[in-house]
């Protein structure tokens, strides 16, 4: 416990002189700073790099922006608010750890001279002429004995918008930006990007594979599943090669449509199935579920026409190509779901910029999504081979009639009224334990099957009740998103919250009523200033300035802002997180390296 009364005392040390000794020995004049650009003239829409070098006295060093110690003050750089001119990153250099006689432990420094970059986005409604963005520097200075006090710097970063730019410069300075960057980006979560750099492409690729694999977890493969099994259940075909080709073109259209999802999202910065936000595109794929289910309920079996069947494969079953184009269709059910998993992916082709590599990532991602529909296919399939396989078959198909009706009323509610789509799951899972489980008399003839039907529809009931009851709990209090409101946040000082969100993204209401209903959760967030983004309009000027901006690439995105306005990229939060997980990411905004600044 030496540490800190020492630390204390050596600061004393440099307090207690006279006012001229004091303002002489203040931390600016250990460090003098100097401002490159990577251009001096930048055309409005685009963006300029910026390096801030500080050079600081032989002998002396300054905290690194993590120092060791929190009574230490860390090296930050504020800018004042300019409009037209977004502060998209902010990199700080990493520190030195140096071992002084003031501390017991090794601290976090900066000596000789350091580079701190940034990247400045200028809006496309910036007028031409000069502009100058000011700044303060904020250090601490100290040597082997003594701490100085801290000083604010002033600084200004001048450049020019125009018609044409000028030629880059720098560029070796700007090349250590570049790699800071690759590497800060690979810490910040990017696992993808770290494996095809250091494991190689099979690994990488097989890493791709195994994520595809896991997103079969989220809740909208579900009416997948019901599809899948309506639309091989019901062929004529028993064959097991004939039936394991046609489910291999199946979930090859499911591929299909996941390529080209993911390729169009990473290479035009727009959501990963963005287009779903259409209320006509959503209504359809509620009458097409709908459809499906009344054909799981015995109502009719779907069966395309003759004169198309003996066009697209022939009379026996579903033809090669109506299920290449099933497949296509089926695609678009877990859109909402699966976009916050394939962030990492986006970023990654989006960076790359190729579109062959894309195509090649997102269709290894979409094999492993469709690995497990390749094996149900084929199984049900083959259900006819099954000698006396019993009338409890139709009660599953009703189960599968249940799901796929439950997913209708989904899609429906969400072109319609989205605000009822969080009501669908309880109302689904009440209705459909009483039909299956006390109504519905398939299979009911053996006693044993009888219980397995009360146990199941009883379970579903309890859970629709426990569903609606917390959909009843109060959750965290959020105000519309105002750039004034962000300003005036930063002024007050207050760390800022912005949930950006859709009406149609399934994780979003996830969190609206599991993790933002937790009591600890919105005790945590009572600090911070709470701003919610509605992306539901995707293609709206506003919303696409807004994505822009804060680079989001899919929904939900929960972005954490410091009191000085400068993001927390550690802490950002892409797709669900359970309460104790969004709790730590809360933590993370008082410490840690900073790197963008809006």
């Amino acid at each position: 416990m030496r540490t800190l009364p020492v630390a204390l005392a050596a600061t004393l040390i440099a307090v207690s002189q006279s006012p001229a000794q004091f303002a002489a020995s203040a931390s600016g004049a250990k460090v003098s700073v100097a401002v490159s650009l990577s251009r001096d003239t930048v055309r409005s829409g685009n963006d300029v790099k910026a390096s801030v070098a500080l050079a600081i006295e032989e002998g002396w060093h300054i905290n690194s922006h993590t120092p060791t110690y929190d009574y230490l003050i860390g090296t930050s750089l504020a800018l004042e608010p300019t409009e037209g001119v977004i502060v998209s990153d902010l990199r700080y250099p990493e520190g030195k750890m140096v071992k002084f006689g003031f501390a017991d432990d090794p601290l976090s420094v900066y000596e000789g001279t350091v580079h701190l970059f940034l990247t400045l986005r200028i809006s496309e409604k910036m007028q031409a002429g000069p502009v100058v963005l000011r700044g303060k520097l904020r250090v601490q200075a100290c040597n082997d004995e003594v701490c100085l006090a801290p000083s604010s710097i002033d600084l200004e970063i001048p450049f020019v918008v125009g018609v044409i730019e000028s030629h880059e410069k720098h560029s070796e300075l700007f090349a250590q930006y570049a790699k800071a960057s690759s590497s800060a980006d690979a810490r910040d979560g990017n696992a993808l990007a770290a494996a095809f750099e250091q494991e190689g492409s099979f690994v990488a690729f097989l890493a791709i594979f195994l994520v595809g694999l896991a997103l079969n977890l989220t809740p909208c493969v579900y009416p997948m599943v019901s599809v899948t099994v309506s639309l091989f259940g019901t062929q004529s075909d028993t064959k097991t090669v004939r039936v394991f080709g046609k489910a291999i073109v199946y979930v090859l259209g499911i591929a299909a449509m996941y390529s080209t999802l993911g390729v169009t999202a990473a290479l035009s910065g727009e959501l990963f199935g963005n287009w779903l936000q259409s209320p006509w595109v959503l209504g359809s794929i509620g009458v097409l579920l709908f459809a499906l289910a009344l054909s799981m309920f015995g109502v009719y079996q779907l069966q395309a026409p003759y004169w198309l069947t003996s066009r697209l494969g022939g009379t026996s079953g579903t033809g090669i190509i109506s299920l290449f184009v099933s497949g296509l269709v089926v695609g678009v059910f877990a859109a909402p779901c699966i976009g916050p998993p394939v962030i990492a992916l986006l970023a990654l082709v989006g960076q790359k910029g190729d579109p062959l590599f894309g195509f090649w990532s997102f269709f290894v991602l979409s094999l492993g999504l469709g690995l497990p529909y390749l094996i149900l296919g084929t199984f049900s399939g083959l259900l006819k081979k099954v000698p006396r396989s019993g009338s409890w078959l139709i009660w599953v198909e009703r189960l599968f009639g249940v799901v796929l009706m439950g997913a209708a009323l989904f899609y429906l509610s969400l072109a319609v009224a989205p605000s009822w789509a969080a009501f669908v799951v309880p109302v689904t899972l009440v209705a459909g334990g009483i039909y299956l489980g006390f109504l519905e008399r398939s299979g009911s003839d053996k006693p044993f099957v009888r219980r397995i039907q009360w146990a199941f529809g009883a379970a579903c009931v309890v859970a629709g009740v426990m569903a609606a009851d917390a959909l009843r709990e109060p959750g965290i209090t959020w105000q519309v998103y105002t750039r004034e409101r962000l300003a005036e946040a930063r002024a007050e000082g207050k760390p800022v919250m912005i949930d950006f969100y859709a009406d149609w993204c399934i994780p979003c209401l996830e969190l609206d009523h599991r993790t933002f209903t937790d009591e600890e959760v919105m005790r945590a967030s009572e600090s911070f200033v709470r701003l919610k983004v509605d992306l539901t309009h995707f293609d709206s000027p506003e919303s696409e300035a807004l994505r822009r901006e804060f680079d989001i690439a899919g929904v939900p995105t929960i972005v954490f802002l410091d009191k000085d306005g400068m993001e927390e990229r550690s802490a950002r939060v892409v797709g669900y997180l359970s309460p104790p997980d969004f709790l730590e990411r809360i933590k993370r905004v008082s410490g840690g390296p900073k790197s963008a600044g809006f």
